[in-house]
């Protein structure tokens, strides 16, 4: 059968009055899926980066539903990421919508470049302290810097909490407060039909990073990929027919994918202990030792994904943290 002819995997979402537009991005993820939900108020799940090509192809999307981006009441935001805030301020500066979002992350949408920029120079911090070089730390702040454009300010306008429901004419959302992905990722849930908007939260083709981010207030680092696994623990326990990400296709069987994805953290943490049970290694070492030499974009994802494990392995007693010259090495508990 040619792909053509397959099925389409959102025409049960489309059925709801729920439609994809898969936005273009300058990231290697590709595109990203934003939602048009057909419903009083007219409502748009995010909204794709900050870009003339993104805002055409949206507003050419949008056309083909009879709609306009003037048309928009409604603006929900997933999460802080800059492939879906992008837009966010200029739908809303047309259309006067209103945009809510979780209250988490209100103060990083809100103040957008500041924010940006300190969650960059908290990422440079901990790039040193954990054996990156600091010329490829600089360097890839330079990248992030050059990123920022893809994002932008908005104005929050409802501010959502864990528990909340936004009424519409057809349906109820109810509002759940996922971090880990990201600090302040948030799933809508239609109980009744049981679909989830889930965003980055959980994502078919890939497994969605943990990307360590800085504390709200100071403090300890997050234990982003534990925060994480919490979350998707309160996922699984959810009755749901239809997951729609916020990239690729729909999923159907949320649990076995989520058992999946704790199966293969189980897996990379015991690869990671077999590492540090050779000889006490930085989580820079333990990245190169798993992935090589990777490009400087990844050095923060591949940081995190390490420091997730290592946190797994420090919670279970197993490894411990050793300071040397202002470097973390990971050493076995013996």
């Amino acid at each position: 059968m040619s792909a053509s002819s397959d099925p389409d995997p959102f025409a049960p979402a489309a059925a709801a009055g729920i439609h994809r537009l898969a936005i273009p991005t300058p990231f290697a993820v590709g595109r990203v899926n934003t939602y048009l939900i057909e419903d009083d108020p007219l409502t748009l799940v995010d909204s794709g980066p900050n870009s003339g090509r993104a805002l055409d192809e949206l507003q050419h999307m949008l056309g083909e539903r009879g709609h306009s981006i003037d048309d928009i009441q409604l603006i929900l935001i997933t999460h802080q990421h800059i492939d879906h805030i992008g837009l966010v301020d200029i739908i809303a500066s047309h259309s006067n919508a209103e945009v809510a979002a979780i209250e988490a992350a209100v103060p990083f949408i809100e103040n957008y470049s500041e924010a940006a920029a300190e969650d960059d120079r908290f990422a440079m911090d901990l790039m040193t302290r954990h054996g990156i070089p600091e010329e490829v730390a600089r360097a890839l702040g330079s990248v992030s810097a050059a990123f920022r454009g893809w994002g932008s300010k908005a104005k929050i306008t409802r501010v959502l909490k864990d528990g909340d429901t936004i009424e519409l004419r057809d349906r109820s959302l109810h509002v759940h407060f996922r971090p880990g992905h990201s600090p302040t990722d948030t799933v809508f849930e239609d109980s009744e039909r049981k679909h989830l908007l889930a965003a980055d939260h959980l994502i078919g083709h890939i497994s969605s990073n943990p990307l360590i981010s800085r504390p709200q207030g100071g403090g300890e680092r997050t234990q982003a990929l534990v925060q994480y696994m919490d979350s998707l623990r309160k996922t699984r326990a959810m009755e749901l027919d239809l997951v729609l990400p916020g990239h690729g296709d729909p999923i159907t069987d949320h649990r076995t994918l989520i058992d999946q994805r704790f199966e293969m953290h189980e897996r990379r943490a015991e690869k990671l202990y077999g590492l540090i049970e050779e000889r006490s290694r930085s989580a820079h070492e333990l990245a190169q030792a798993l992935w090589g030499n990777i490009a400087v974009t990844q050095a923060y994802l591949t940081l995190s994904e390490v420091l997730g494990h290592t946190d797994l392995l420090v919670n279970a007693g197993r490894v411990r943290e050793v300071e040397e010259d202002g470097v973390v090495r990971f050493a076995t508990v013996r």
